[in-house]
């Protein structure tokens, strides 16, 4: 891989944090370290490309930092990597759950390790390769019109598209059919709130059991629910 990426190392464990950020260090990664929950959500920006996460901390728990990472649209492409002395399967099935991309209980292997990590980052280059905007569990791919969920894809003509993606990139927050017109139509041409509402309600038919993925706010707009996108 010739990039640079860079990890954030979370633990509250000094010595698993120093082993961590030696090993990736002599890999040629750039590593900065947190020590509980939130320190790592202060840390953490568009610039991280993976978070290796221990699950128990104090603050607040790796599952937790997850579930904020993934939620927000700024952060939810960032691949991460529980570190847990659990493991059952009822443990790694939630920290999967939380929208973690993998799984590794201590003691560390740091070879098994720097594998999972090597493995982790080739998935995010072919979906970087893509052009592929990642929202959570929705894809969009900003090639081809298309967004995927639970592996459904689904085509969009390209106002819908447009809008969709709009809505995706400000997921959780409202936007206004103010908004939607200037940022899709431009000023240069003549349509009315109306339109968008007729484009929102094509776009929930062809998303079929996901069409409450978008939330009306009556009298507002329209927003794409944080929880799921």
């Amino acid at each position: 891989m010739t990039k640079k990426y860079k990890i954030l190392v979370c633990d509250d464990e000094k010595d698993i944090v120093d082993a961590l950020s030696y090993n990736l260090l002599k890999e040629g990664f750039i590593v900065t370290t947190a020590y509980n929950g939130q320190e790592a959500l202060n840390k953490i920006n568009s610039d991280i490309d993976l978070v290796l996460l221990d699950v128990m901390m104090p603050y607040m728990d790796g599952i937790e930092v997850c579930r904020r990472l993934k939620e927000n649209p700024d952060t939810a492409g960032i691949s991460i990597i529980f570190l847990t002395a659990k493991n059952s399967e009822i443990d790694e099935i939630k920290g999967l759950e939380s929208g973690a991309d993998d799984y590794i209980s201590k003691p560390i292997s740091i070879k098994k390790l720097l594998a999972r990590i090597n493995s982790v980052l080739r998935r995010k280059e072919q979906v970087s390769s893509k052009n592929v905007l990642e929202v959570g569990k929705i894809k969009i791919d900003l090639d081809n019109y298309e967004i995927e969920i639970e592996n459904q894809r689904i085509p969009l003509p390209k106002k819908e598209f447009e809008t969709f993606v709009y809505l995706a990139k400000n997921s959780g927050k409202i936007v206004r059919r103010e908004q939607l017109l200037e940022s899709i139509w431009g000023n240069d041409v003549v349509v009315t709130q109306r339109t968008i509402d007729v484009h929102i309600r094509k776009i929930r038919e062809k998303l079929g059991k996901h069409s409450d993925l978008i939330e009306t706010v009556k009298g507002v707009g329209y927003r794409l629910r944080k929880e799921d996108a």
